[in-house]
């Protein structure tokens, strides 16, 4: 049954950016209750109303939803786009089929969900739905969107059928998205796609229609989001919430009587049932990752593959891991060749696998991680064993880390007491996540306050900022100076953890993390400083200026300061908000002064 999407109708905004944001930031779910009122009267509207076109709400959360079912003669095949608008290059279809199955060898009967992670293709238009990126800038710097992938959210669905040729029905519905928001969208998929199997595409058309109803995900906003009867709150978090906290408030109020599912996280994984079967290496794989290393995780399924690569990415949080992930990496994948070939060095990624011939051909990777199944909450697998990668022959080869890595820090017993003891008094497997994501966090803060901490010293004083000048430059980053500072200001005033400290930030300095942690940290600072010319422009007298110069010094001035304006706002610089104000006005009053030609000519062009 073919679906009914508005095909003449992109996914694009065609209005000004500023109002197709305010527009955006103002929808409210319907039937939602604002605090101690009444539910909202619910409209039949859609979205064209609010200042957006059809399908720029789902398009804030979703590029697309498909069904990929297995053809007898074709294989895995992409059954329903929806919208059907939705743009798929056929390498991304060809990507999005083979990584919506579990490999054959996983077995996996039943229902099962995972993740996964794939290149967009190259010379893919940035669609104008991208006005929500203007929220992108409120994010942490690990939730913000990368324009070079996509996140594929899967819900398979494997039964026997005695009326199918096969012998099997097996389906899955797939969630394509550019928004890490693993938690979330797993729930979402938990919520639809068992009905969806039941009552097919008429049901995935109204999913749809409630996504495309559903408000912005602002950062710091709580999110009242409707779907199929359900309703879900959740809050996205922001760069100004404190690391390690969750702000969603949890206890129910007479407000809160529709709500169905309260979710306190939109990101996290369950941090210890992944890291059980390695948790006395806990530190070491933060190492690894902290450090970029090529690292490769075997499982049984693309479940515990794509959960364990998600939580390694997410241990060294608040840092970004900056390389390339895959939750789960099949041999058909598009990058296969190039993160197997033997003719240079393992690439800085982590890969999740399940087919047993990577076993083979990634064995001359350096550092290899493999997994048994995942126990239910409460079970504790035994624990793997730090093993020599020559003892890896087969995906059959038993549970284990393998490598030759030596640790720069020496191993923090009290954590493994902790978890151990937890293990012993059967504390639940939240409880021990939150036990181990403050341990990571606080190892990660330990191990980049130092480096904030110089940074900030590359920083010029403000005192050399003058509005006549172009902003000062900041100070080169120079390693030796950076390491002559951890004497007296390094890790040891935070962090009980011993060891090789230095060459732990020496080898860091080299690694991709460094280099985007740096990027990131050089523009903010870059930015702040032409906030800062902007606001010493704003202090002088422009007016007694143009007095002492000529009308060409004049006009060039007004020019300058338009650009100025124009540059704040396209790069959102962290200016004061009287800032951009007293400076139209500036502006204003250096054109009236001029003659009334000039004037004409300058209110003309670009902004006032």
């Amino acid at each position: 049954m073919a679906l009914r999407g508005p095909a003449g109708l992109g996914p694009g905004c065609r209005r000004p950016l500023d109002e197709a944001v305010a527009a955006a930031e103002g929808r409210e779910a319907p039937g939602v209750l604002a605090a101690g009122g009444a539910p909202e009267d619910e409209e039949e509207d859609d979205g064209r109303g609010r200042g957006l076109l059809r399908w720029d709400g789902f398009s804030a959360w979703l590029h697309c939803v498909c069904v990929v079912g297995f053809d007898l003669e074709l294989g895995q095949a992409v059954e329903v786009i929806y919208p059907q608008h939705s743009k798929l290059t056929d390498k991304e279809k060809t990507n999005i089929c083979y990584l919506s199955f579990p490999d054959s060898n996983s077995g996996c009967l039943g229902d099962t969900q995972f993740c996964f992670r794939f290149r967009q293709s190259s010379g893919r238009r940035v669609s104008l739905h991208c006005l929500l990126d203007q929220f992108d800038k409120d994010l942490p710097v690990y939730l913000k969107k990368d324009p070079a992938y996509f996140y594929g959210y899967v819900y398979f669905r494997q039964v026997r059928d005695k009326t199918l040729k096969r012998g099997y029905f097996q389906k899955s519905l797939v969630l394509i998205s550019k928004l890490p928001y693993i938690h979330f969208f797993h729930t979402v998929l938990k919520q639809i796609a068992p009905e969806y199997f039941e009552k097919s595409e008429p049901y995935l058309e109204a999913a749809c229609n409630d996504v495309d109803r559903w408000p912005a995900p602002v950062p710091g906003k709580t999110l009242h989001l409707p779907i199929m009867g359900v309703v879900m709150k959740v809050r996205i978090p922001t760069c100004h919430d404190k690391p390690g906290t969750t702000q969603i408030v949890q206890f129910t109020q007479q407000a809160d009587t529709n709500i169905s599912v309260i979710l306190p996280t939109v990101h996290e994984v369950d941090l210890f049932r992944c890291f059980c079967p390695v948790f006395l290496h806990s530190q070491m794989l933060w190492e690894l990752v902290l450090l970029g290393e090529p690292l490769v995780v075997m499982a049984p399924s693309p479940s515990e593959s794509s959960e364990t690569v998600l939580a390694l990415v997410n241990c060294i949080s608040p840092l970004k891991y900056f390389s390339d992930f895959r939750p789960y990496f099949t041999i058909h994948d598009s990058e296969f060749k190039e993160y197997t070939t033997r003719t240079q060095a393992p690439p800085s990624v982590i890969l999740g696998v399940t087919n047993p011939f990577f076993a083979k051909t990634l064995q001359h990777w350096p550092h290899i991680i493999r997994i048994g199944d995942l126990k239910p909450t409460g079970e504790i697998p035994k624990q793997v064993k730090v093993k020599k990668l020559k003892n890896l022959k087969t995906l059959d080869s038993k549970p284990g880390v393998y490598t030759s890595y030596k640790p720069y820090l020496n191993r923090d017993e009290e954590i493994i007491k902790q978890l151990q003891k937890g293990v012993q008094q059967k504390r639940p497997s939240e409880a021990q996540s939150v036990i181990l994501r403050r341990y990571f966090l606080e190892l990660t803060q330990s191990f980049i306050i130092p480096l904030e901490r110089y940074v900030a010293s590359l920083m010029p004083l403000q005192k050399s900022i003058s509005p006549w000048k172009s902003p000062p430059q900041l100070r080169q980053f120079l390693p030796e100076e950076f390491m002559k500072t951890l004497e007296k200001t390094g890790p040891q005033l935070t962090s009980r953890i011993k060891g090789d400290w230095i060459g732990l930030y020496r080898h860091f300095l080299k690694s991709p993390n460094f280099d985007g942690w740096f990027k990131i940290r050089r523009k903010e600072m870059t930015q702040k400083l032409e906030a800062l010319h902007l606001e010493a422009l704003c202090e002088e007298d422009l007016l007694l200026w143009i007095q002492k110069h000529t009308e060409v010094e004049t006009v060039d001035l007004v020019l300058k300061l338009k650009n100025k304006l124009l540059q704040a706002d396209r790069e959102h610089l962290p200016v004061k908000p009287d800032t951009m104000e007293k400076l139209r006005t500036h502006i204003d009053a250096i054109i009236l002064a001029l003659p009334e030609d000039l004037q004409g000519i300058l209110l003309k062009t670009g902004m006032t």
